[in-house]
Formats: C-alpha cells, structure tokens, sequence
C-alpha cells in the first residue's frame, strides 16, 4: 500500500510541477517577455528615439534590414543609434565618425561604451550616404 501512495504522490508533484511551468509560461507571454523584439516600421523608430532624448526632432531614418537596429538623424543635425537591447531598444547620440566603417551595404558602429557594444547595419543602398553624413559629425565638433 505504501509503494501506492507513493506513486501518487509522485503522479501529484508532477502535475503541479507541469502546471507550474506552464503557469509561468503564461504569465511571460502576457507580459511581452522575450520573443524576437524588432523595429516595425521608421515611425516606431522614431518613437524610441523621442523617447530615449526629449525633443530630439527625428527628421530622417535608416533601418537596418533585419529591423534590429536604426541611425535616426534629429532636426539639429544629432545622430542617434538604436539597437535591440534583450527585448528593449537601447539608444546613443554618435558624437564623431570614430569606430565607424562602411563595408558596401553595412555600417559598424562601435560606440565608446564597452557594455553598449559594436553594431553592424544593413542599410542597403543608404549604407553609403549615411556614411558620408556621419563623417562630417567630427568636423562640426
């Protein structure tokens, strides 16, 4: 009788166990947790970078192709850089052409942050001319 009980105690701790995990599951899934987080579109990479600098005026965008990152340019000139952060956007004003290099269609750009990191940019055909306009960002500093 003994080995029954047990058995079932087992049986039970499983089903609880299983209804844990997909209890949690759940909870990640209505809160947004993880999932492959991307730009939707130029007007959502506009949002996140009024909202990571106040005012910032975004008058031009260029979207990676794989959406994981964006250059938006504000109205006074300032560059911001968006990259996909774990299931966020994190985003850095480029001061100056230092740590960029254009490779045909990609754009790397290696901020002065370790933990912000390098990223690399498909930008297609813009690759070349945003090149060309963040040279010119050391030379008006």
């Amino acid at each position: 009788m003994s080995g029954g009980i047990n058995l079932l105690g087992l049986a039970v701790q499983g089903v609880l166990s299983l209804a844990a995990i997909l209890a949690i599951w759940w909870i990640a899934r209505a809160m947004k947790l993880g999932g492959d987080v991307r730009l939707r579109d130029e007007g959502h990479a506009r949002e996140l970078a009024e909202e990571a600098i106040c005012g910032f005026g975004p008058v031009e965008v260029a979207l990676d192709r794989a959406r994981i990152g964006a250059l938006v340019r504000g109205a006074d000139g300032r560059v911001l850089l968006l990259r996909r952060h774990g299931s966020h956007f994190a985003a850095r004003l480029i001061a100056d052409y230092q740590g960029i290099r254009l490779d045909r269609q990609f754009l790397t750009i290696a901020t002065r942050e370790r933990r912000f990191g390098a990223v690399t940019l498909d930008l297609g055909p813009q690759a070349q001319a945003w090149a060309a306009s963040l040279r010119r960002l050391g030379a008006s500093a």
